[in-house]
């Protein structure tokens, strides 16, 4: 009996050596199966600042802190009396400028009616003087055969330079009226242009009124309220701040040898201190390329072994979606990551898992 009894027992120590020696290959002393690893980490958002675009003051906040609000929604509204004024005033010198181009158009007609009239007096001027071009030439012939008196003569060549001074005067008016319609054209242009800069003016103002009321970029969470109804900003002066609960994440670190194995998409299951009855999925988006934590020097493979690197677990859109008023920041816990494909995940990180 004695010796049967002694028999069973080195058998079950064979047993315990070996359960404990494949637990401890298992497991590799760290409470996790071999080719997963863990990390702690915290869980965090991307944050988004909204701001007045212009300096002025808020005249109200329509959010409180904590609440959840829709891409789009109107959080907030700046006073917009001063460019409501300023509206006015660009519309006014716009009707002023549309007016000038009417003007300037009706002084384009205006000269160049007087263009028509001064060719046609060239026209009249032209003829006058080929008749009297004529008739002196008449009169030189007939002074010759003593046929007409010298008197006569005179009066045809001084008939003659008058026509002739005529033509140059309607020559000068033509170029004058060319002259004049150039400076038609070109107030027109400026006209038009001043149109156009007050066009312009009138649609930043809009924008700038557009702006006063300030919307959320994204679905999110109201964090703080840094700015309160009556105080006055200057441009870019924040107002609220958010938090994307669409692109939430866990930042955890880990060093050399698991980082280095860890590809972008691998599986990552998150714990929450808060929650730990639930197991999150997610994913890495980021592993860092620059250590976090370095020791003082790196000359051995051991020092080497101590960098940790900055990795980011990114929970799915969709997901986050479905849980959105339990979504928080800041919530630590723990980041498991499977760095061997064909390592199973242990029984606790997958029977409460979320889906």
């Amino acid at each position: 009996m004695k010796a049967a009894k002694n028999w069973i027992l080195a058998v079950l120590g064979v047993v315990v050596l070996a359960g404990g020696y494949y637990g401890w290959r298992m497991y590799d002393g760290t409470g996790l199966p071999a080719g997963i690893v863990g990390g702690n980490g915290r869980i965090e958002a991307t944050e988004i600042d909204v701001s007045a675009k212009t300096a002025g003051r808020i005249k109200e906040i329509l959010v409180d802190e904590g609440s959840l609000v829709a891409a789009g929604q109107v959080l907030a509204r700046m006073d917009t009396q001063q460019l409501e004024a300023q509206r006015k005033q660009a519309e006014a010198a716009r009707q002023r400028a549309v007016i000038s181009v009417e003007t300037a158009r009706s002084l384009l007609a205006q000269r160049e009616a007087e263009k028509e009239s001064a060719a046609a007096v060239i026209a009249q001027r032209e003829a006058e003087q080929d008749a009297a071009e004529r008739k002196l030439a008449r009169t030189e012939q007939l002074i010759k055969t003593n046929v007409t008196s010298q008197q006569t003569l005179d009066d045809d060549r001084a008939a003659a330079q008058r026509t002739r001074a005529a033509t140059a005067a309607a020559q000068a008016s033509l170029s004058a009226s060319d002259a004049a319609i150039g400076a038609a054209k070109a107030q027109i242009v400026d006209a038009e242009a001043a149109v156009i800069a007050a066009d312009a003016a009138i649609e930043s103002i809009v924008a700038d009124i557009d702006d006063s009321t300030l919307r959320s970029p994204r679905d999110g969470r109201v964090q703080y309220r840094v700015a309160q109804p009556g105080e006055v900003l200057s441009s870019g002066g924040r107002v609220l701040n958010l938090v994307d609960l669409s692109d939430v994440y866990m930042t955890f670190f880990l060093p050399t040898a698991e980082a280095g194995r860890i590809p972008i998409g691998s599986e990552v299951r998150l714990v929450l201190d808060a929650a730990p009855q639930f197991v999150i999925p997610a994913s890495v988006s980021f592993v860092a390329d620059v250590a976090q934590f370095t020791p003082k020097t790196v000359e051995t493979e051991e020092e080497r072994q101590k960098l940790m690197f900055r990795i980011k677990a990114k929970i799915r859109p969709e997901l986050l979606r479905e849980h959105i008023q339990q979504v928080k920041t800041g919530l630590p816990g723990m980041a498991y990551v499977r760095i061997d494909p064909k390592a199973k995940w242990p029984e606790q990180l997958t029977k409460a898992l979320v889906q």
